[in-house]
């Protein structure tokens, strides 16, 4: 395994460049599934998560190629079966279940895995496609499905905390080849789910509402392949911009939609950030004292949970007190101690996280958890007094295309070393 050694202090400048988004390249490419054409998709950033997934779709029986960041899939599915030893290693892979269901009449899906950051139940899964007319059950840890023929249906997908992103996925694109007309109400608004809309539609879908609570699929007999460029990575959009509010920095974040990230922006421009909109990319302007203020995760348009863990370790060096609430995953607090480690002074109250700003961190050895506490580290590393050790940067490379490479080009000094 791989460590990051970060030189803490060191100014960051310049401009840097957002890769595509993991999010939505896990559910089209699972997608790819519904189509015995070609699908080719564009700006697939390479990272552990995507290349499992194209293992995966090889194993189902598609033909992949990749070339860059540029992913070729033909072929046609020639088995349900998804590999245990591949999707329990990431829970975006478990969204193989709606297209095998639907282009196959049936999946046997293990159940999914992926970052330990609480309890994510696959209950909308299963509703939403119990409710197109499948059959399930569970037989040694693996989800089997089937149905000769998928119906379209009406259906209800909000749940505990709120809509789910890959339940909605696997829905959406199970109904693009039911009977009938499909409505998905309390649907998932996420950027990804919008994405995954566009996507279905250039194959020949028909599906109107995607992004927005309420989705109408009208179920067609075939789709075709498509030519496709994926959209820019949200969260590690994100993830800069609060890297560079944190190193008190000026960055241009190319590639980056502002849209995309509203609750983000006006919480940084609350606290004293500037942040503006500037073509395709985002500039981000930080040279004063911050001010603490509370955050509460919701599902989007809310602040996102894959953002909390970073705006955690800004508000570790944000004078005054902040509160931090996780109504999406409540358990998804694992980073801190890991923060306190460094000189962070936070501690768990229930869902929340209650963090006394310090004037420094300090480095120290610290262990990745998940992929988003991962990011917080390194956000804290850049400005920690002295070396921080992060270890199992495996998680980092799961959603970070080349962040040390990316860091370097901005002032960091970044180095990628063998444990």
């Amino acid at each position: 395994m791989e460590k990051f050694v970060i030189e803490g202090g060191m100014p960051l400048k310049g401009e840097i460049k957002v890769s595509g988004s993991k999010n939505a390249t896990l559910p089209i490419l699972a997608a790819t599934l519904l189509t015995d054409g070609v699908c080719e998709i564009r700006n697939v950033p390479k990272l552990r998560d995507t290349m499992t997934m194209c293992k995966l779709l090889r194993t189902l029986g598609k033909t992949v190629e990749i070339a860059g960041n540029k992913v070729t899939i033909s072929g046609s599915a020639n088995t349900h079966v998804a590999d245990y030893k591949l999707v329990s290693t990431m829970r975006g892979s478990f969204c193989v279940l709606g297209p095998l269901l639907a282009k196959l009449g049936k999946a046997n899906v293990s159940m999914p895995g992926g970052c330990v950051i609480g309890v994510r139940p696959i209950d909308l899964h299963l509703k939403g496609i119990l409710a197109l007319g499948a059959k399930a059950d569970f037989e040694g840890g693996n989800v089997i499905a089937s149905a000769p023929k998928l119906k379209g249906s009406q259906m209800y997908l909000g749940g505990t905390f709120g809509s789910s992103v890959l339940a909605t996925a696997n829905v959406m694109s199970a109904a693009c080849l039911a009977l009938g007309e499909t409505i998905i109400e309390c649907a998932a608004c996420e950027p990804e789910i919008e994405d995954l809309g566009i996507f279905l539609n250039s194959m020949g879908a028909k599906i109107q509402g995607h992004g927005t609570p309420r989705v109408v699929i009208h179920g067609v007999k075939k789709l075709n392949g498509t030519s496709y460029k994926m959209s820019s990575d949200r969260i590690e959009a994100g993830t800069f911009l609060l890297m560079a509010a944190a190193a008190k920095s000026d960055i241009l974040v190319k590639e980056a939609n502002y849209d995309h990230l509203w609750a983000l922006n006006d919480k940084l421009t609350s606290i004293g950030v500037d942040v503006k909109k500037d073509g395709h990319d985002i500039r981000v302007r930080c040279k004063k004292t911050l001010k603490p203020a509370n955050i509460v995760t919701h599902p989007h348009p809310g602040f996102p949970t894959d953002l909390q863990a970073q705006y955690m370790a800004l508000m570790a060096i944000t004078p005054g007190v902040s509160i931090i609430t996780d109504r999406v995953f409540p358990d998804r607090f694992m980073h801190i101690a890991e923060l306190n480690r460094m000189g962070a002074q936070i501690r768990r109250d229930s869902g929340s996280a209650i963090v006394e700003g310090v004037k420094h961190l300090y480095g120290a050895p610290v262990m990745a958890s998940d992929l988003r506490a991962s990011a917080a580290l390194v956000i804290a590393g850049l400005v920690a007094k002295g070396k921080t050790e992060i270890y199992r940067i495996y998680h980092l490379d799961r959603g970070y295309e080349t962040l040390d490479q990316k860091l370097i080009q901005i002032g960091a000094k970044v180095f990628r070393e063998k444990e």
